[in-house]
């Protein structure tokens, strides 16, 4: 077995035993170093954590951020069970993970009643037609932090 199967192996095991134990869907994810290292690993947790962002990649994002003390992760791979849902692919863009590995389509993720379909067809529309309503109201005051923030020269930027 060649390391991306093996990763998607062990994506695949932890999606099952997550499940098993009514931690949340049959969802896994590694995220692996430049050196083939697994640096954390994760499981759907939104039934137990109650909390609807608690997927398997953010999981793992979350905990390879805090395992290295940083919050962009430039040269690892992250391999999932299933293809992820647009949240943990923004996740992924976000933290600038370079290769993304999944063993299920979409597509056999909807046939068990995962289906991101919904997601993504809201991601296309302008605002004003999307099912959640967008409200742009400009407020006094708040360009301040921004800008604040902006002028600091001791920022972090990202």
């Amino acid at each position: 077995m060649n390391p991306d199967e093996s990763h998607l192996a062990r994506a695949v095991e932890l999606a099952r035993a997550g499940s098993q134990r009514g931690d949340g869907g049959p969802f896994g994810a590694v995220i692996v170093g430049a050196d083939g290292k697994v640096i954390a690993e994760g499981w759907n947790r939104v039934v137990v954590d109650h909390d609807p962002s608690a997927h398997a990649e953010i999981v793992a994002i979350r905990a390879a951020c805090a395992a290295l003390q940083v919050f962009h992760l430039s040269g690892v791979t992250l391999y999932a069970s299933s293809e992820p849902c647009p949240m943990c692919l923004a996740a992924a863009c976000w933290a600038r993970i370079p290769r993304l590995v999944y063993a299920n389509s979409r597509t056999e993720a909807a046939a068990i009643g995962f289906c991101d379909d919904e997601l993504y067809d809201q991601l296309r529309p302008d605002c004003g037609q999307r099912n959640i309503i967008l409200e742009h109201r400009p407020l006094a005051g708040s360009l301040e932090p921004m800008q604040a923030w902006a002028d600091d020269p001791g920022r972090t930027a990202y």
